[in-house]
């Protein structure tokens, strides 16, 4: 489904939720243009009052796509816009036919997007320095911990990729977020399963492309 108005996404490179969304576009063939949004530079880009105006959380990813000739929408929250995409854009699927198998799916984006995320983004890990705690140690057991949940559900499931023989959000959701795990030196011989996995899909297009080395703010 072509669009008119170039589609725009506002991304920082190291961000795990703006790189869900650049593995969805990638994956559904929509071409896109970055819009680097740098959250440490200038005391965080996203708090720009430019920014604000667009998301009031002032956080990324922001997609901005032509949702039907001359309406161009602005969608935030990474798991809202990969939903957006999969209906817009249903080829390829990135939900299962079966409704059992969607809510897996679903429920391994969730482990991602609400169990670890939300407890290694900057915000929780200022804080928890500011309370004196080690932030590095506080992300590394976060991610351990919901790492190991998503061995677990990718063992039972038993297919080429976290649930089933194609790729699906689980696994938009699980790459990124190993990128992450690596950066804070969390303990992968943990999870031969996801690995394995992960070097499965680091092999397609639109997972590479989406890999924070490859992007034009990539430092």
């Amino acid at each position: 489904m072509a669009t008119n108005a170039p589609t725009r996404l506002y991304s920082y490179f190291r961000s795990s939720c703006s790189y869900r969304v650049r593995i969805a576009l990638g994956l559904k063939g929509v071409p896109f243009e970055i819009v680097p949004v740098h959250l440490l530079k200038d005391g965080g880009q996203q708090h720009a009052d430019g920014y604000r105006a667009k998301n009031p959380m002032e956080q990324v990813p922001l997609l901005e796509i032509e949702h039907e000739p001359g309406v161009v929408v602005q969608l935030t929250q990474s798991v809202a816009i990969l939903e957006y995409l999969e209906e817009r854009f249903p080829k390829p699927a990135l939900l299962p036919g079966c409704a059992y198998l969607r809510a897996r799916v679903r429920k391994c984006v969730e482990i991602v997007n609400s169990g670890i995320q939300p407890l290694q983004n900057l915000a929780t890990m200022a804080e928890v320095k500011r309370l004196g705690g080690d932030a590095v140690a506080f992300a590394r057991q976060a991610n351990e911990r919901g790492l190991d949940a998503l061995e677990a559900e990718a063992v039972d499931a038993g297919g080429k990729y976290m649930i089933g023989d194609e790729p699906t959000l689980a696994d938009v959701c699980l790459v990124p977020q190993l990128y992450s795990a690596r950066r804070f030196k969390a303990d992968m011989a943990r999870y031969p399963r996801l690995v394995e996995i992960d070097a499965r899909l680091a092999e397609m297009e639109g997972f590479a492309q989406a890999h924070p080395d490859r992007q034009p703010d990539s430092e």
